[in-house]
């Protein structure tokens, strides 16, 4: 018998980054979400803004979000639907999905404590090994710098790895992809992250230029809202003949979103972040999607939860492991990860719930 929402409690926790993403960003927020039920059961889950808007989203959990909450029952998926049409006036996406997602993976661990198992056993587990690929928030490295790195990515047993792009000098990216080609040899995969730095006839001079290091993606090459110009880039970058693969979805913020740029041909890489979607609920509802459409998945950072989302799924996919950003690693957790990434795989491990033990 399902039970009701009795109460929902926020705690802001901040870390130190040892690598810094941008030099003035040092610092990651999760806000860390509790629900318990009316029979006193608990569960666990949180929001990520790594830069911008932590206060915010926890304002819009302590009031608008709790309010609506409580007294509803605990199912996740009937909640999340009933809260998405409650939150859509002030937007259908964006702060108002990530805020979501604390609460709908509070939801999904309690669900699965409650059946004494771990959240990929509740879904369904199928993989307990899944490759991994090396990644850096790196384009304000020096040159000896990225090269260090990439070497680090290639005695940690990485098959593939991804460096960001976008320098105001396109050649300065051609000598730094290059070099870190030459590190990696001609085995293993390697991707581009532009983060949207390029307009539209930017983007297919750099990706021509690129092309020829062997690229399986070029992420985010633009503005993550410009869905008429991923789909012309593709046209462009088919037409002209270096045919890399476009990847994008980490900006996107519902499945609305991933049905346009679909339905317009503008990425085959398609890379949803659960937090920013709103959580566990509409992830997969997005990965079966991608797999309707016959294109790739790989989801976007958070390995901790997103290794333990990818298990559940029928197909193998890479988890995106970036250096020294896990919550383990930055302090957030006070026991272990579920997920362990080591000699290029992400390796998960039985747990309760989400088996994400923050340190509160």
């Amino acid at each position: 018998m399902d039970t009701s929402i009795s109460a929902v409690r926020t705690w802001p926790l901040t870390r130190s980054m040892r690598r810094p993403w941008v030099p003035n960003a040092p610092e990651m927020h999760v806000t860390v979400v509790e629900v318990t039920d009316d029979q006193g059961n608990r569960g666990r889950g949180f929001s990520w803004t790594p830069t911008i808007g932590s206060r915010a989203i926890r304002v819009l959990i302590d009031h608008d979000i709790a309010d609506f909450v409580v007294g509803r029952p605990t199912d996740p998926v009937r909640v999340w639907e009933q809260l998405w049409r409650h939150l859509h006036e002030v937007g259908g996406g964006g702060m108002t999905t990530i805020a979501m997602a604390g609460v709908d993976l509070a939801l999904w661990d309690m669900k699965a404590r409650r059946a004494h198992a771990g959240v990929p056993e509740v879904l369904g587990a199928r993989h307990r090994r899944l490759p991994a690929y090396g990644s850096g928030v790196n384009l304000h490295y020096g040159i000896q710098e990225l090269a260090d790195q990439v070497q680090r990515w290639v005695e940690a047993g990485f098959s593939a790895v991804k460096l960001k792009v976008g320098s105001e000098d396109l050649g300065r990216d051609v000598a730094r992809v290059g070099l870190a080609r030459e590190i990696l040899g001609a085995d293993r995969k390697l991707m581009l992250d532009a983060n949207q730095r390029w307009d539209l006839e930017t983007a297919e001079r750099a990706v021509i230029a690129l092309a020829e290091f062997d690229l399986e993606w070029i992420e985010e090459p633009l503005r993550a809202d410009d869905t008429s110009s991923y789909a012309e880039l593709a046209r462009r970058i088919t037409r002209s003949g270096p045919g890399v693969p476009i990847a994008a979805g980490e900006n996107f913020h519902t499945i609305h979103r991933f049905r346009d740029v679909i339905r317009a041909e503008g990425a085959q890489i398609l890379q949803p972040n659960a937090i920013r979607v709103g959580g566990i609920t509409p992830f997969l509802r997005i990965a079966d999607l991608v797999r309707e459409s016959g294109l790739r998945l790989a989801p976007h950072v958070l390995p901790d939860l997103h290794g333990q989302l990818a298990a559940s799924l029928p197909e193998e996919v890479w988890v995106e492991d970036v250096e020294d950003a896990g919550l383990h690693s930055l302090g957030f957790l006070s026991t272990a990860s579920p997920v362990r990434v080591e000699e290029g795989s992400a390796l998960i491990e039985a747990a309760h719930g989400l088996g994400l033990e923050f340190s509160i």
